[in-house]
């Protein structure tokens, strides 16, 4: 098939009719018999011991059956519920690894950590009873702020962590130290130095379905059987296993559809191994949903990282080097992937779509009294971005370059690549002055100093700001596919990655059934069981596509290549003689031939037969290299200086994802990934209390989400260059809207507001800083 006409096809997302009809099926709306209802009593304060649990008065209360408490994960051999790929910082230390119960022991970490679990016949008993468990704290003074946590003198949270650092890590360089002071020298002879110090403020993930989860156990066969939403049943699973001590028999996971995840719904979470135990002592499926308050106090957070850049410039505006210094919150435990996406995931990033030649990025990962942070969307990419294009705009600011044409000076050409980064990776493709020129004459460019003036006529103050980006995707290389044929000749296509709204129902079936020449109406999509077989990465790192997609084009090959030889016997021709074209396996030259279907009912019968070794089902598991989507957006803005109030006016888009297999599921991942790009930008902050480590912003009531009304009109364009890496040429398209945003956002408002007054602001660009900055001009 041509991938690069494919997006002529007329998009029907066949998952589309279910879920706008109600009919989705989600984690509440299964519900097996018997299922009784669990309620995790959460701590009240952000650091301290726990003296004594009492249950007593709970285990009375109406309809309650069972009470659990960490003693009881403890003695059912419950682990560390944390995990993280081993990491190694400076001096060779590791990455520090704390200890996280599924149910607090000595010590709660956070405010809302689970204390306890109660078990009831109903959802309110089981509220009404977590009333009733008493719990003794000595509170231990918190530190919410990573700043404030690597101060000296500073409360200890880790004995194994000193100065509460979790990693130190001094980069990807292969001497840092020697890289570090080669680059002091050339920040030393620039002409230029831009600096910026910059605060990616912590956010929530916020999906429409909370978390949760229902756990059931058999005696008989001794296996636990798991719903959940999640990314991939695979990997919650293979994350379950050691935490619960279990062989991959033991435990099933199963995931329908799923109300949004962002990175969220990866990996396990402490409640999950609770509700398991909790099965097989009461033996009844124990089920629980999050409550949107519980959401805020106990989902894993994002971002949160304080970071100082500076960027060297040489006098005709060419850029040197690049230094930038993170100090990153890990939260009070190592959040899934966490170290990883604040060091390697951000690293990676750079030199972006720009020739910088020297490259010094360290981290510092500090633990607080605060819920973890792990991946949403993005997972350190638009950090990465963030700093670097703000940077951009400072240098052109201080060297009195225009920031197009700075910008546009600096791109790595065509010419150049494959290009390999100083940070050890290789673009494969891109056209970045291609992507740069088409996104500012879509955006109007030359144009915008006559919208300017217009705005000042209504007394409105109009900015425009740039941001190009650039992204690995991929994440985890390792893919599988299955296709089997079923009873009523229909071919089903099994997945690992699952489906949170990105239309993989329609996309995997459609590319099946183009490649074999089939109806597509004979193909459907199965996912998110564990007895499916198939299971490898899950929907995260804007990998699905490229990953899953490799896997079932060689799933597809080598199912017609085993279907060869059983056609050769069939229609008793030489192998080399038959070949594949529309649904059916034909001898060369005659007439004579067998249809796929046909052939694989044959090819089952004689496997049961033991005539043949298999049938056509088949199975393939690939490694897919990484690709590196790549674009340039810009936003437009009007700030009224009398309120600060600043609108989004209109937003262009022009990205290069490779070939597009579906334009409309493109533009519908931009939208989204844009709408939570914004929401940072503008709105989003999640507060603690440094004083007592208390949730401020512990609902929508106090955390700012982006509505309708806050989007912007969008332009989306696209320029087509091919990955070299997977057969489908595609690259990733999740996340780039999130990526670039932030920084065409807020420097949107900078060059709003006159006189640099909100060059250096810190998002989220509230009314009142935007006021502060309008009052300061």
């Amino acid at each position: 098939m041509d991938t690069q006409t494919a997006h002529h096809h007329a998009t029907i997302r066949v998952e589309d009719d279910p879920l706008v009809r109600g009919r989705g099926r989600f984690v509440d709306d299964a519900e097996p018999q018997g299922r009784v209802y669990g309620f995790f009593v959460r701590s009240p304060h952000a650091f301290a011991r726990i003296v004594k649990i009492d249950t007593d008065a709970a285990r009375k209360e109406r309809g309650v059956i069972a009470v659990l408490t960490g003693a009881d994960m403890k003695a059912a051999g419950v682990g560390n519920v944390s995990a993280h790929p081993p990491m190694t910082g400076r001096g060779g230390a590791k990455l520090v690894l704390p200890m996280r119960p599924a149910l607090a022991e000595d010590r709660v970490m956070h405010v809302g950590q689970a204390v306890a679990l109660v078990v009831a016949g109903s959802a309110a008993d089981a509220q009404d009873a977590g009333e009733k468990v008493v719990v003794d704290y000595e509170e231990l003074d918190p530190v919410v702020d990573a700043a404030a946590a690597v101060k000296p003198g500073a409360t200890q949270l880790w004995p194994e962590a000193p100065g509460n650092i979790g990693l130190d890590w001094a980069g990807l360089a292969k001497d840092p130290d020697a890289n570090a002071r080669e680059i002091d020298e050339v920040f030393k002879s620039a002409a230029h130095v831009a600096k910026l110090t910059q605060f990616n403020q912590r956010i929530f993930p916020a999906t429409m379905e909370t978390r949760g989860g229902t756990a059931s156990f058999d005696p008989a066969s001794g296996t636990y059987t798991l719903r959940s939403c999640s990314q991939s049943a695979g990997v919650l699973r293979d994350g379950l296993l050691p935490v619960m001590g279990l062989k991959r028999e033991q435990l099933r996971v199963i995931t329908e559809d799923v109300g949004g995840a962002f990175g969220l719904k990866t990996g396990p979470y402490p409640e999950l191994p609770a509700l398991l135990v909790a099965a097989k002592m009461t033996g009844r499926p124990v089920h629980w949903m999050s409550t949107r308050a519980e959401a805020c106090l106990s989902d894993n957070q994002a971002r949160d990282m304080l970071t100082e850049g500076e960027l060297a410039i040489d006098d005709k505006g060419r850029f040197l080097a690049l230094r930038v210094r993170n100090l990153v919150n890990l939260g009070a435990y190592v959040g899934a992937v966490a170290a990883h996406l604040a060091t390697n995931n951000f690293a990676r990033c750079y030199p972006a779509m720009y020739r910088i030649p020297l490259l010094d990025i360290q981290v510092r990962c500090a633990f607080t009294n605060t819920i973890p942070t792990a991946p949403f969307r993005g997972a350190g990419r638009p950090e990465a971005n963030y700093i670097l294009e703000r940077l951009v705009d400072e240098a052109a600011r201080i060297t009195g370059i225009g920031r197009d044409k700075i910008r546009r000076r600096n791109l790595i050409p065509p010419s150049a690549i494959p290009f390999k980064t100083a940070v050890g990776t290789t673009y494969d493709s891109g056209d970045f002055p291609a992507v740069f020129d088409k996104a500012i004459g879509l955006a109007d460019f030359d144009g915008f100093g006559k919208r300017k003036r217009e705005a000042a006529k209504r007394g409105k103050l109009r900015g425009l700001g740039i941001s190009c980006l650039l992204e690995h995707s991929g994440g985890t290389p390792t893919e599988s596919a299955a296709l089997n044929f079923t009873a009523d000749n229909k071919l089903m296509v099994v997945l690992g990655v699952h489906s949170t709204g990105q239309g993989h129902a329609t996309v995997y079936r459609r590319l099946a059934a183009e490649r074999l020449g089939i109806p597509a109406d004979q193909v459907f999509v199965r996912q998110g069981d564990t007895a499916l077989g198939v299971g490898n990465g899950a929907s995260v790192g804007s990998r699905s596509t490229m990953t899953a997609g490799a896997a079932l084009v060689r799933t597809v090959e080598v199912l017609i290549e085993k279907g060869r030889k059983i056609a050769a016997q069939l229609l008793e021709a030489g192998e080399q003689d038959i070949v594949y074209r529309d649904g059916a396996f034909v001898v060369t030259g005659t007439d004579r031939k067998v249809g796929l279907f046909d052939l694989a009912r044959e090819a089952a019968a004689r496997a049961k037969r033991g005539d043949i070794a298999e049938s056509l089902d088949t199975k393939e598991t690939v490694d897919t290299p990484q690709t590196f989507p790549n674009g340039c957006h810009l936003a437009e803005i009007e700030v009224d200086p009398a309120t600060g109030h600043s609108e989004v006016v209109t937003y262009t888009a022009v990205d290069d994802a490779g070939n597009i297999i579906d334009h409309t599921l493109i533009e519908g991942q931009m939208h989204g990934a844009v709408a939570q790009g914004l929401g940072q930008a503008l709105f989003e902050a999640v507060v603690y209390d440094p004083t007592n480590g208390q949730l401020v912003s512990g609902s929508f009531m106090d955390y700012c989400m982006p509505r309708a009304t806050d989007m912007p009109a969008f332009r989306i364009g696209d320029v087509i260059v091919p990955a070299t890496t997977n057969p489908l040429g595609v690259k990733g398209a999740g996340e780039a809207g999130t990526t670039a945003s932030l920084a065409a956002v807020m420097n949107a408002i900078a060059d709003a507001v006159p006189g640099a007054a909100a060059a250096h602001m810190d998002m989220p660009a509230t009314p009142e800083k935007v006021w502060q900055a309008c009052r300061q001009a």
